[in-house]
């Protein structure tokens, strides 16, 4: 079972690597004339690579895969995938599919080239993880994640496409047009990914508060993750006052979430590298 793990991992990097590939020359060649279907192909060999290697884990080690940093990882680029997969199918769009793909492959990468092997190994749950709440919490914290770091690198490519492709003097009417219409797409995107993100970052918030207080009898203790998912919480929610409130639009609503890309990161790995607290154990997300 560990050889087909082996090769369900590998085939996964190579799928990931591929359909970026094909994305960035599409995007600058041209090679496919009907780039939906194939797209909609190779997206898929690849989410399904992703989900097998998943359930390979989830047989191997006995429980849920989603118990320490390698298997959260693999977890997130599935579900950053999954997300590229319905979006590629709703907008037709190559250039969402340009941008994720790189993010996708980074930490998957990450994940199982240079983790050593001892994180990357299945062990046994610790008592404090051995509850039905680990599925549904981490499940819905991870799938959080994936959305608001998808809206967010859709803002910070906002604001570097707005500044280094300003519109010239001698650009003609339909090329000031044509970059309008492009800034305004990838604004929108990143507004309604986000939008799905934040329910379900305070559902798990919610979820993680109710089996904290389960397993420690305490609801909230301010420990470094549970901080770091407010301060998470807190900046996305100041972004969608913005966006709703405020009727903000481009530059600054996407400066917030160009920063939240950060926070989240913090929150899912900066917390564990540097931090110490209830939340350490299997550097777990």
């Amino acid at each position: 079972m560990e050889t087909l793990e082996t090769t369900f991992e590998n085939s996964g990097f190579i799928f990931l690597l591929l359909n970026m590939l094909f994305y960035w020359a599409n995007l600058i060649f041209s090679i496919f004339s009907e780039f939906q279907k194939k797209f909609a192909i190779t997206n898929t060999l690849t989410c399904l690579t992703l989900s097998a290697l998943l359930l390979t884990r989830w047989f191997v080690s006995g429980h849920f895969p989603l118990s320490n940093l390698y298997e959260s990882l693999i977890f997130l680029a599935w579900a950053i995938q999954f997300l590229l997969l319905v979006l590629q199918n709703k907008t037709k769009s190559l250039l969402l599919g340009a941008i994720l793909t790189p993010a996708i492959l980074f930490t998957y990468t990450f994940a199982t080239f240079l983790l050593p092997d001892s994180m990357q190994a299945p062990s046994p749950l610790v008592p404090s993880l051995q509850s039905n709440w680990l599925m549904m919490h981490v499940t819905i914290m991870l799938l959080s994640y994936a959305a608001l770091l998808t809206g967010s690198l859709l803002a910070i490519v906002y604001l570097l496409l707005g500044k280094f492709t300003p519109n010239k003097p001698n650009d003609t009417q339909n090329t000031q047009e044509n970059k309008t219409s492009l800034l305004t797409t990838i604004d929108n995107f990143s507004y309604r990914i986000l939008g799905f993100g934040f329910p379900l970052l305070t559902l798990g918030i919610l979820s993680g508060a109710i089996w904290a207080n389960e397993t420690w009898g305490s609801y909230w203790s301010w420990d470094p993750k549970e901080t770091w998912a407010f301060i998470t919480w807190l900046v996305f929610a100041i972004y969608l006052h913005s966006r709703l409130i405020k009727k903000w639009e481009g530059t600054k609503p996407a400066i917030i979430a160009s920063l939240g890309f950060l926070v989240v990161w913090i929150c899912y790995l900066g917390v564990n590298l540097v931090g110490k607290g209830l939340h350490s154990y299997g550097w777990w997300a």
